[in-house]
């Protein structure tokens, strides 16, 4: 996958560069606008076999909240800058910095908190082969995640039940189909907001 690993570095590299005014503003209207705390959130993700690695995103949230580890579209902790920023995606573009540091890739499974990926099992266990990715064949799928659980009673449940095998279950076969035309045809996806119509994957 050594053309994948060129691929990411050389985006990831080009895309802070061009992105960076988006960046510089997205920065600035959470320091207008959600003062008193820090305007890039850092939290431990598991990545690629299993190595624990510090991703970074913009601040959505409040500084401090006592919530579960999923996110539920109109909770309190969510910001309404917050709210905007995760509806565009706009939270997770510090993580090109990752794609360039190595630990993550533009395209793969989403990184785990701590703890999601010890209950892999046998071959699921597969996918911690991939560096975890900023989109992925899953992320598209449930681009619509937290709306999703904000329908479900109990959401924790609901996504330790149901979304994360459906998301092991597509990342399994993201892994054993993988190309870097399916790579491109991921991104291309994620940045038009199409379904990816793969039936290897649904």
């Amino acid at each position: 996958m050594l053309i994948k690993t060129l691929f990411d570095r050389t985006c990831a590299f080009f895309g802070l560069i061009v992105l960076s005014p988006v960046l510089l503003t997205v920065a600035l209207l959470i320091r207008i606008k959600m003062p008193g705390g820090l305007v890039i959130f850092k939290q431990t993700r598991i990545g690629r076999y299993g190595k624990p690695f510090t991703m970074y995103k913009f601040r959505s949230m409040t500084m401090h909240h006592s919530g579960s580890s999923v996110s539920v579209k109109g909770e309190s902790r969510i910001t309404p800058l917050g709210s905007v920023l995760r509806k565009y995606k706009l939270d997770e573009l510090p993580e090109l910095w990752n794609v360039l540091k190595g630990d993550m890739s533009l395209v793969g499974p989403r990184p785990d908190v701590p703890g999601y990926a010890d209950k892999l099992q046998g071959d699921d266990r597969e996918i911690l082969r991939l560096r975890p990715g900023i989109t992925g064949p899953a992320s598209l799928k449930y681009r619509d995640e937290e709306e999703l659980l904000a329908r479900q009673t109990d959401p924790q449940r609901y996504n330790d039940e149901v979304i994360f095998p459906d998301k092991t279950r597509i990342n399994r076969a993201y892994l054993a189909h993988w190309s870097f035309g399916l790579d491109l045809k991921i991104i291309f996806c994620t940045v038009l907001g199409k379904e990816l119509q793969e039936p290897f994957l649904q």
